[in-house]
């Protein structure tokens, strides 16, 4: 039977892993946990060079062919969730390192999208910070009052399974949904009640435009100059996907001056987000880091399903190999 004799534990910024799944289920194995983000390779290298198994939260530390080929070592290389486009599973396969999933929990993603949502139609970080400033008779007073949701259009940009739950939720609130992708069909689209609406159309008549598109050549910067130029002034759009679906230097424009209401993103182009990246000092905007995904459920389901696979893998026969 196979064994593993040393895990490298990436990425847990929190200090997470650990603490939420049955380790003890594994008392040979030696884990290491790593909470920073190394993006040079020749330092990456160096880090993982000793390590037979390799467990990857998300995308947050990519393995291109490149990366693969310089860990020798490795055997066993585990992403939290059931798939990972940030790691080459050719370049795996051919080098005779299995490459496995974990279980997750729910559609997490969808609570934050909704936390955006809300946040910013209503205003509700500055109404909290004016309170607790004692500040916030003057904020009503200048008109600066906060928009319901319901009446308003939600437009959908990628109708699968997140998009199809953000918009089961809008129509809970009362919300007309209207949904765009280049492969959306009208019969699609109405089995989850929304009505499929050309691109140009979704972003000339959406209040509040939201992303659920997988990052790819032909999704990249999807959203640019032309579709945020089309946007009403009013509007607000939320990415809770992946950063590079809009285009950075026009989203900051038009937040700058003032052509649309907000942006709510969850996701970016530069992970973990610099000190000096410049959407932090964009106007009209509620940012996360990058939290879709982060939950107590969600974390528990990853690393109990992790032990499963190192588990599964050690007995010889893995689970949720992904190819």
């Amino acid at each position: 039977m196979p064994s593993l004799s040393r895990l490298a534990i990436l990425d847990d910024y929190q200090g997470a892993t650990l603490g939420r799944g049955p380790w003890e289920k594994l008392p040979g194995l030696e884990k290491t946990v790593f909470q920073d983000t190394i993006t040079d390779q020749d330092a990456l290298v160096a880090r993982l060079l000793p390590f037979d198994g390799i467990l990857a939260m998300r995308e947050r530390t990519p393995f291109n062919r490149a990366l693969i080929e310089r860990l020798p070592n490795l055997k066993l290389l585990v992403t939290t969730g059931e798939r990972n486009r940030g790691i080459d599973a050719t370049a795996c396969a051919e080098r005779g390192i299995t490459f496995c999933g974990t279980s997750s929990f729910g559609a997490p993603t969808v609570d934050i999208t909704w936390g955006l949502i809300l946040g910013l139609m209503r205003g509700l970080p500055e109404q909290q910070d004016n309170l607790r400033a004692g500040t916030w008779q003057q904020m009503l007073s200048t008109g600066h009052l906060g928009r319901t949701v319901e009446g308003k259009t939600l437009g959908v940009v990628g109708l699968g399974k997140l998009g199809g739950r953000v918009a089961k939720v809008a129509q809970a609130f009362g919300m007309k949904v209207i949904a765009w992708s280049q492969n959306l069909t009208p019969e699609a689209a109405a089995a989850v009640g929304a009505t499929r609406v050309e691109k140009a159309e979704l972003f000339a008549q959406a209040d509040v435009i939201s992303l659920h598109l997988i990052l790819s050549d032909r999704s990249r910067g999807i959203v640019g100059a032309a579709e945020i130029a089309a946007m009403k002034p009013s509007a607000i759009i939320v990415n809770t996907s992946r950063g590079p679906l809009i285009d950075q230097p026009a989203l900051l424009a038009a937040l700058h001056e003032g052509r649309i209401a907000g942006a709510g993103i969850d996701v970016f182009d530069q992970e973990p987000l610099p000190a000096n990246h410049p959407i932090l000092a964009a106007p009209r905007t509620m940012l996360l880091p990058h939290l879709g995904y982060v939950s107590e459920e969600n974390y528990a389901a990853y690393f109990h399903g992790a032990v499963e696979a190192i588990q599964a893998w050690q007995a010889g026969a893995p689970i949720r190999v992904i190819t």
